[in-house]
């Protein structure tokens, strides 16, 4: 029998090439649609990210952190960016330039380290006090294809849902009304509730709205800004 005996410099390159290899193979390249599916709602900028198993931008029945509920309450992502570049994630911000309106859509590519596994979104709904969009940690298929994941509304549990006019800053009851929704929402509401039983992230009731634009207890028009869950769709392609 005849024995190779091969080099120790030949072995550790052949080692070297095939770590390359597996990490290449495993980075992966994505393009990805976040569709609006409601008829009134409008979507602050979004935030998409790819990180590892072990982060989370949110979690249902915990806590929001500080930068989720400055996200959930006034539409700033700049804290979550901050916090997943911390983590080392690969991040995709606002692309639709802005407010993201009833049945329009955007798309992005997003290109993800190896240890990147794990798929998440978050942005403010508007109107709402404290509500969002959001995408929890989804596992990234590894075969290539086109997946479509249905996206549902969360209450990041930090302000009561009172559904009237407000600043929206941080701490301070009410919601924000950019521009575009003004002429939509009332005003002169009492408000619907100054109180929450459940603070921690959950499943957003919706909002219950009325069809007084120029008092009642709500500001939300109920024929225009109600919603069920899903309000969004994610359509991912893995190339």
């Amino acid at each position: 029998m005849k024995v190779i005996k091969k080099s120790p410099i030949k072995t550790a390159l052949s080692v070297l090439a095939l770590a390359f290899a597996s990490s290449t193979i495993m980075a992966q390249e994505l393009s990805i649609t976040v569709t609006n599916l409601t008829q009134g709602l409008h979507f602050t900028p979004v935030v998409t990210a790819a990180h590892s198993n072990t982060n989370r931008i949110f979690m249902l029945t915990d806590m929001a952190t500080a930068e989720l509920q400055t996200m959930a309450e006034g539409g700033d992502i700049s804290g979550l960016v901050s916090m997943l570049t911390n983590a080392d994630a690969n991040i995709n911000e606002n692309p639709a330039g802005g407010l993201l309106a009833p049945a329009m859509s955007a798309s992005f590519s997003l290109t993800t380290d190896s240890a990147n596994t794990h798929l998440s979104l978050a942005a403010m709904i508007l109107p709402s006090n404290d509500g969002f969009v959001g995408l929890d940690s989804w596992e990234i298929p590894a075969e290539a294809g086109t997946y479509t994941v249905f996206l549902n509304a969360y209450d990041a549990g930090t302000e009561a849902n009172d559904e009237v006019r407000g600043s929206g800053a941080l701490g301070e009851a009410g919601m924000p009304v950019p521009p575009p929704l003004d002429a939509s929402i009332g005003m002169n509401g009492t408000g619907v509730t100054d109180m929450e039983s459940n603070d921690k992230v959950h499943i957003h009731r919706g909002s219950l709205g009325d069809d007084d634009m120029s008092a009642g207890k709500s500001d939300i028009n109920n024929s225009v800004q109600r919603w069920l869950n899903p309000v969004a769709k994610l359509t991912i392609t893995v190339l």
